[in-house]
């Protein structure tokens, strides 16, 4: 190998190292950013979670020294004084079910919408697109008159279907872009050999779409089940609230009653 061509290859490399340096400092205020925020979020997390097994007493003698003793009573304590196993159970069964019926109505839907032109189907998109874009408060007062008239206000179901219509725009729009960026030859190939639409849809499409789903999944169930307007106002008995109104109950009773590790036990399990 000649020495000309040496000399190429090491000033070829020398110039992909500097590129990937350079590359790399560019990155380091973005670093820097988020390892900060990383940093405080683990750090307050670990705060309130050592915080939730002292007594209120050692509490506010020093906030930052560790518990001598872990006091696992103030999770007692917690889920006794605010009935914080029905808010969990409350939550757990209007959230799962929402989230399974929002697929289960998404699903077909994204696929038709990313597949099939039809007359109206571009309308049908633009207004689920609309419906994310809308806030939720402009819809309290004509929800709660619909839901009044159907005899489902203040109930676990009645949440439940409002959870569902208005977590679908937002669904419907993602998984529609999702399902169109997968190949249609795959679709072709299962009707050349003589599939029918359905079976191409949930025995080609639909497991090739699962990544999809579940992202659509782990989203609305954050959302979910960390939503608290739409109960606030649509749930007045106490044996229907769900754990965002179990939570902000107990940091009212525990304001007043002056046990703020039973209220840092509170808001552990809210996390968990």
């Amino acid at each position: 190998m000649s020495t000309e061509i040496v000399e190429s290859i090491q000033d070829h490399q020398r110039q992909h190292r500097m590129d990937l340096f350079k590359k790399r400092v560019r990155h380091i205020p973005t670093y820097l950013l988020l390892g900060l925020w990383s940093g405080f979020t683990i750090f307050a997390i670990l705060w309130v979670m050592l915080s939730s097994v002292k007594t209120t007493k050692d509490l506010f003698k020093d906030v930052w020294a560790l518990p001598d003793k872990l006091h696992f009573e103030n999770y007692a304590k917690a889920l006794v004084a605010a009935d914080f196993e029905i808010f969990f159970l409350n939550s757990l069964v209007v959230v799962m079910t929402s989230v399974i019926v929002i697929l289960v109505l998404s699903a077909p839907a994204s696929y038709i919408l990313s597949r099939k032109k039809f007359k109206g189907s571009n309308l049908i998109t633009m207004i689920f697109i609309a419906g994310i874009g809308i806030p939720f408060p402009l819809l309290f007062i004509p929800l709660f008159q619909i839901l009044t008239n159907f005899a489902i206000n203040n109930t676990l179901f009645g949440l439940g279907v409002l959870f569902i219509a208005l977590s679908l725009p937002f669904t419907v729009y993602m998984l529609t872009s999702f399902f169109g960026s997968l190949p249609v030859e795959l679709e072709e190939a299962a009707i050349i050999d003589g599939a029918s639409d359905f079976q191409v849809f949930f025995k080609v499409m639909f497991p090739l779409g699962m990544p999809g789903l579940i992202t659509a999944a782990i989203f609305n169930f954050i959302g979910l089940w960390n939503e608290y307007q739409l109960a606030l106002v649509f749930l007045n008995n106490p044996k229907y609230s769900t754990l965002s109104l179990g939570l902000y109950s107990l940091s009212n009773g525990m304001e007043y009653t002056g046990d703020w590790t039973g209220l840092l036990a509170g808001v552990v399990i809210v996390m968990i």
